[in-house]
């Protein structure tokens, strides 16, 4: 039940922060590309995954497509660029198909922002437990434990 009842507060209340990694492959130049990546994640995970912008972290980092490799060659062979994309959530702050539905978004900005990608170009959302990620120094479920507290008195 206290499991249960952690869910439903971080999903109605504001501790459901992400923080975002994005490693990015273009084959051709993308003027600002990583301010450009970065509120591109930002928006999708307020849109879809419903996660306060304000807690929002975003690291893009811009990888030489010649650095990375697809079933033998690199992308500059195969012509299309990449991208790897992994946001951190507390478990059981969305559903499946919040998530599905983010991954497909992502895939389809991607692809708007880069050109032709690579069909092997990754969305991960990792789901992280409340008690083994935080911010601030504080893991998601102190939060919660001590927003009980602060409640009752």
């Amino acid at each position: 039940m206290a499991y249960l009842q952690l869910v439903l507060t971080l999903i109605d209340g504001e501790l459901k922060m992400p923080i975002i990694t994005v490693k990015v492959a273009p084959t051709k130049p993308v003027p600002e590309l990583e301010a450009k990546v970065a509120a591109l994640a930002a928006n999708a995970s307020t849109e879809i995954l419903r996660k306060p912008r304000n807690l929002t972290a975003v690291v893009v980092e811009q990888i030489d497509p010649a650095h990375w490799f697809v079933a033998g060659p690199n992308l500059t062979a195969h012509r299309k660029s990449s991208f790897w994309f992994d946001i951190r959530v507390t478990a059981g702050t969305n559903t499946k198909d919040e998530k599905a539905a983010f991954v497909a978004a992502i895939f389809e900005r991607m692809g708007d922002l880069l050109g032709a990608l690579h069909e092997e170009s990754y969305v991960y959302v990792n789901e992280v437990n409340g008690d083994a990620y935080g911010f601030g120094g504080a893991t998601q479920e102190y939060r919660y434990v001590t927003s009980k507290f602060d409640a009752a008195r």
